[in-house]
């Protein structure tokens, strides 16, 4: 059965890719993208999700099937606050009353697997406490000390947002309305965002030293697609609250093979 997915980040890279593949399978997407798509907005605007709520209920007739929350920036700044946690939060809740009118709804977000390398502890308790102003000010200091210290910006958003994820997947709001939420972490890919790393030995050699990849090396975007397809599928019926790892095994280099808490 078609279903109705809004797809943000829709213009380009790893969104327009998941755009295509579900458009291939059967559904209507409606694509958000800042200044092209169905509907153009920006994520960093406080009052942008409910006005895309408004024209998702339009255009989906109040029923919304799936959500892949995908927009993002890599910044090393506040932006990657703006739009990574705060705005893909605000735009989930702002769409969650029309995914439960779903007989099937689901969530896919993208995250990274730069959750795994090192973030900010202060900034992200700060990003899950919702103190936007606290936490841009946070940012913003981290930024001044230059694009290195600045990068925790970026792997702090995503942070935050895969533990967000997993506080709400097994809440009344989402478990209990039938809402099952998960995450993708991409590692390396191919995108319009990391054309100009990949395009010298040097960049290439850079990336893969910060993220290793040793399962098919550097991914297309087409391949996180497949994974964001799957996981707003209704045959993904008990899956909630995971972060897959879409990096070429960068998470079992970096973790090793014992995740579990010790007894």
């Amino acid at each position: 059965m078609a279903r109705t997915i809004v797809v943000t980040g829709s213009a380009s890279g790893i969104g327009e890719a998941t755009a295509q593949a579900l458009e291939a399978g059967g559904d209507t997407v409606i694509r958000i993208d800042l200044t092209e798509g169905d509907i153009a907005t920006d994520l960093t605007d406080p009052e942008a999700a409910a006005t895309v709520a408004q024209k998702v209920a339009d255009a989906s007739g109040g029923v919304l099937d799936g959500l892949v929350a995908n927009a993002g920036v890599s910044a090393p700044s506040p932006l990657s606050l703006a739009i990574n946690y705060f705005g893909t939060v605000r735009l989930i809740e702002a769409l969650r009353p029309l995914l439960a009118a779903s007989e099937a709804p689901r969530v896919s977000v993208t995250s990274s697997a730069a959750t795994l390398q090192g973030n900010d502890p202060e900034l992200v308790d700060l990003l899950l406490a919702g103190d936007e102003e606290a936490a841009m000010a946070r940012g913003a200091a981290l930024a001044d000390q230059g694009p290195e210290v600045g990068y925790a910006n970026y792997s702090s958003s995503k942070r935050a947002i895969s533990r967000w994820i997993r506080r709400v997947a097994p809440t009344d709001q989402y478990a209990g309305a039938g809402i099952g939420i998960n995450g993708v972490g991409p590692g390396q890919v191919f995108t319009g965002m990391t054309k100009e790393l990949f395009s010298s030995e040097e960049g290439r050699k850079l990336a893969g030293d910060a993220m290793p990849a040793p399962y098919n090396g550097v991914a297309e975007a087409k391949h996180i697609a497949a994974v964001h397809a799957f996981l707003v599928s209704a045959e993904n019926a008990r899956m909630t609250g995971q972060i897959l790892f879409v990096d070429g095994g960068f998470d079992a280099l970096s973790r090793g093979d014992d995740i579990w808490p010790s007894a």
